[in-house]
C-alpha cells in the first residue's frame, strides 16, 4: 500500500512539473519586444488584453502595450516608437498613410458611438437617432458636456459633431477631461454630464455607472478600428517582424470569430463586430 501511494505522489509531482513545462511556448530569452500602441477604449473594454496574451502564446513577441489616445498612438508610430499601432481614428490614419509613414493599414473590427448622461436627462435626448439634434439640445438646455479632449479617435467623432451643427457648450459647461474613455465616464457620472462613448466601454462599465445610455443608431457614428504597420523603410529599427504578425494575428479567421464572440457570454450583447 505504501508503495502504491508514493507511486501515485510520484505521478502526481511529474504531471505537475510537466504542466509547469508546458506553460510557456517560447522561453524570455525568445522572444523580442514589439512596441503596440493603441487606443484606451482596447483597454477599458478588456480585449486588448486578451488580444496581447493570445498573440504572445503563439508568437515569440513581448508585447508592450502604450494605451493612448488615437491621436497619440499615430504620433508614436509617426516618430518611429511604435512598431505596430490599433486605433480608431479614420482621418488621421488616412495622412499618415499618405505620408509614408505606413506600409498597411486593415480594418479589424467596428462598432458605434453612443451619447451617453445622466438618467433625469434635462436637455431631453432621450431615443433620439440624431446625434446633431442631440447635441443641440444639449447646448440649448445648458447642460454639461465632459468631452476626452485629447486628440483620440472619440474626441475626433465628438468634434465633427460640433462641426456639423456649428455650434458648442459654452465654457462652463464643458469639461475637457484629458482622460481616456473609462475616466471621461467616471467624471460625466461624477458631474451630471453627457459625453460621447464607444458602445463595448459603456457595456462593460455600465454596471458601475449612474449614467444611462440614451441615443443610439446614428449612422454617423460608425467606430472603425484598424491596424497599422509602419513603415520598415523609414524606420528600419522598428520590430517589422512582430508587427506583421501581430496584424496577421489579428486579421486571421481564428480572430475574428473571438472578438464576434467577446464579452457575449457575460453581457449578452455583442461589444465588436469583426471585418
Amino acid at each position: 500500500m505504501r508503495l502504491r501511494a508514493a507511486a501515485a505522489a510520484v505521478v502526481l509531482i511529474l504531471i505537475a512539473l510537466a504542466a509547469g513545462c508546458g506553460g510557456e511556448k517560447f522561453a524570455e530569452s525568445e522572444r523580442k519586444p514589439l512596441v503596440l500602441a493603441t487606443t484606451t477604449s482596447a483597454q477599458d473594454s478588456g480585449i486588448l488584453d486578451e488580444f496581447v496574451e493570445q498573440f504572445e502564446r503563439d508568437f515569440p513577441f513581448r508585447v508592450k502595450a502604450a494605451a493612448v489616445g488615437s491621436g497619440a498612438a499615430l504620433f508614436m508610430g509617426s516618430n518611429g516608437d511604435a512598431d505596430v499601432m490599433m486605433t480608431h481614428e479614420p482621418k488621421a490614419e488616412a495622412e499618415f498613410m499618405s505620408s509614408g509613414t505606413g506600409e498597411s493599414n486593415d480594418k479589424v473590427m467596428h462598432n458605434d458611438f453612443i451619447v451617453v448622461g445622466p438618467a433625469d436627462d434635462p436637455a431631453g435626448i432621450k431615443g433620439l437617432k440624431d446625434s446633431d439634434e442631440a447635441f443641440r439640445r444639449i447646448i440649448a438646455s445648458g447642460s454639461k458636456f465632459a468631452s476626452r479632449a485629447d486628440a483620440s479617435g472619440t474626441n475626433a467623432m465628438e468634434m465633427s459633431v460640433w462641426e456639423r451643427i456649428g455650434a458648442m457648450p459654452q465654457a462652463g459647461n464643458y469639461i475637457e477631461t484629458g482622460q481616456g474613455m473609462g475616466e471621461t465616464m467616471r467624471i460625466a457620472d461624477e458631474k451630471g454630464a453627457y459625453t460621447l462613448c464607444d458602445r463595448a466601454t459603456f457595456i462593460v462599465m455600465e454596471e458601475y455607472l449612474a449614467l444611462e445610455k440614451l441615443v443610439e443608431g446614428d449612422d454617423r457614428l460608425v467606430n472603425q478600428y484598424t491596424v497599422t504597420v509602419v513603415n520598415p523603410e523609414k524606420f528600419p529599427r522598428v520590430n517589422h517582424d512582430g508587427a506583421v504578425a501581430f496584424r496577421d494575428f489579428l486579421l486571421s479567421k481564428e480572430t475574428k470569430e473571438f472578438i464576434e464572440d467577446y464579452g457575449w457570454d457575460r453581457y449578452s450583447q455583442r461589444l465588436f463586430y469583426p471585418d
